[in-house]
This record gives C-alpha cells, structure tokens and sequence, in this order.
C-alpha cells in the first residue's frame, strides 16, 4: 500500500489546496463505498456463497420455495466454490438442488450473507451458516438426518410450534404435511393456524391456508372440474379428452427427479395398456423448449401443457394441484377415483384400477 500512498502525496501535491482537500474528499467517498459493499450485500440483497469438497465443477439450480412465482435459477461452480445474490424486500426460503436432485433449504432475508459448506459426498449433512435461522434450520434438518417419517414429522410439529414466526416452519409444514406421499391435511391445517396467529401479515402462510380449504375439500368420488388449455404443441385441449377407463392429469418440471421418474412410469404403463390409459401432463418449466427438450428424451407424446409461467400457470389452482410432482385420476366419467398419489405408488394404483 506504500507505493499507492507514494503516489498519491505526488499527486495532491500538485494541486491546489482546494482540489486538494475535494480530492481527498472523493478518495475516502470511494474507500468507504469500497469496504461496505465488499463487507457483503446492501439492505436490499441476499447473498449466498458456498463451498463444496469433491464438487469442483458443475451447475447447481435454485428456487423460491415460497411466493406466488417460483422462478428457476442456475447457480455455476467454479473451482469447487459458488456465489448466488437475490433481490429481497422480505425474508423467502430458497431451496438449492444439487446435481442428484436432493435439496437444501435456505432463509434468505434482506442485508444477509449466508455460508453452505459440505462435502458432496455427505449432501444430508450439508451447513448453513450465517444467520440464526439457518443454523436453527440446519440444526433440525441434522437432528432428523437419520430419523423414519412419522420421527421427523413429530419433530416438525415441535418445531413449528416453538418457531411459528420463523420462515423455516412453513417450509416445514409443507414438506412434511403437505407435500408428502401421505398427507395430513387437518394438522396441516391446525399447524397453519398456528402460524397465521404468530404472523398474522404473512401472505405467505395465508396462501398455504387457502390452498389447504381447497385440498381438503378435493374428494375421492367428486366429478372433476372442466377445464380447456392449449398444450405445448398449440393444441387444445380439455376434461372432454379425458374419455379413457383410467386418465392421469400429472405434474412435473425439468429441476424435480421424482416428477421425471413419474412421468417414465407413465410411458411404461401407456406402452402396456395402450388406449385403456389417457395423460395430460403440466410442465412448470419457466422455458418450454427445456421443457420439449425432455418430452423427446423420454419420447412423451401425450397432450403436456407449459406456457412458461410456472407456478401461475392458470389450470394449477383450477385443478387444485399445488405441489411437484402431483396427480389427480379418474374414470371415463370424470370421477376422480384419487388424488396425489405418490411416485413409488403410482404403478400399483393404476394397475389397480385398470383391473
């Protein structure tokens, strides 16, 4: 640093008292500015930064997991490190999706920086760092690293119930009640309430609430609602379609394997009983074309919506499908015979049903 003060001595001594001082002025303005945006992000910025041991390159992908817009973003790794910044004006929950497609929640909120190390070997044990609801949250998901179903959903009854002001529970609430192969949906709703009270501005949990009354209400036996949309390919298409002994309305995106998986089931099983099975798919793609680009890997023909809207996509909420992956089957009448079936059942159910 000596030879830059060196410099500058030469140069204000050149000056006259004035410029001088007004140079000296515009010099410390701009140090200043300096150390505090490179000290981390400003009140209006997240920032994450992230190391990762055996991960040296490769693309990680990012969302919001709350919110009315859940857009897809690619996080790129270089020499093992990464550095992600959003735009936050209130505290969202943003879930990492590593190249295997597991997850990892993280509490964003305004003027915070937060660290994730781990080893990518060892993704469950994964940190979190920097702020205290990511270590409250990393704590929990460390905790439960090794525990059964109804284990952890005990603990996240706990912890919703001791933090229902914290991001993290609704977050929680909807992994473990909601977004789950066995739903519970009057907890979920009790465990909503809970944190509706503590937090009664949040539109966040007030969305879920809404979406709870709607899920509650969805009825095994119940006549599906019409419904017309134009598909992937500029066709039309609608409850009318759906005219086979067995059709599955399924939803996917291109950053969930599990939706993958479900939608590979659903070739196989149109490959072995041909027109006794319809599907209609909804991609939450934000871009069609990777949304196209996956219908022809796994060669899917079947009538698969995606305008690129995402989670605003409008025959979501008409159909009552909130979640990724999800479904909903009926008979050639439109009666629905069940409703988000998990992944690993899906096969079984309609073999069922087809007998």
């Amino acid at each position: 640093m000596s030879g830059e003060s060196n410099i500058l001595r030469k140069v204000f001594s050149h000056l006259s008292p004035l410029a001088s001082h007004l140079f000296s002025y515009l010099f410390l303005l701009t140090s200043s500015l300096f150390l505090l945006t490179s000290c981390g992000p400003d009140g209006n910025h997240f920032e994450i930064t992230g190391k990762f041991k055996g991960l040296n390159q490769g693309e990680l992908y990012i969302y919001a997991a709350d919110g009315p817009s859940q857009k897809l973003d690619t996080i790129a790794i270089i020499n093992g490190g990464f550095e992600y910044t959003a735009t936050l004006d209130a505290p969202r929950t943003y879930v990492i999706v590593f190249p295997n497609f597991s997850e990892l929640p993280v509490i964003g909120e305004p003027g915070k920086q937060v660290t994730v190390e781990g080893d990518a070997s060892h993704l469950k044990e994964v940190e979190v760092k920097g702020t205290k609801q990511n270590e409250v949250l990393t704590a929990f998901r460390l905790q439960t690293s090794q525990m059964t179903p109804p284990e952890v959903a005990q603990e996240a009854e706990t912890f919703i119930t001791d933090h229902p002001q914290s991001p993290a529970s609704i977050f929680l609430l909807n992994r473990t009640f909601i977004q789950t192969a066995t739903p519970d949906y009057d907890k979920a709703s009790r465990l909503a309430a809970v944190i509706a009270e503590a937090s009664p501005e949040n539109h966040t949990i007030a969305r879920v609430q809404k979406q709870l009354e709607g899920l509650r209400s969805f009825k095994v036996k119940a006549q599906l609602p019409k419904f017309t949309a134009t598909d992937i390919d500029g066709r039309t298409v609608s409850s009318a379609d759906l005219y086979a002994k067995v059709n599955v309305i399924s939803t996917w995106a291109s950053w969930s394997y599990d939706s993958q998986n479900a939608q590979r089931r659903l070739k196989r099983l149109e490959h072995d009983h041909g027109s006794k099975l319809r599907f209609v798919s909804i991609c939450l793609d934000a871009s069609p074309q990777e949304c196209r680009r996956n219908m022809d890997r796994d060669s899917i023909r079947w009538h698969t919506i995606c305008d690129g809207r995402m989670w605003e996509t409008p025959i979501l909420n008409q159909l009552g499908l909130y979640f990724v992956p999800d479904n909903i089957i009926t008979d050639s009448n439109g009666r629905i015979l069940a409703h988000s079936v998990s992944t690993n059942e899906l096969d079984r159910k309609i073999e069922e049903l087809l007998k």
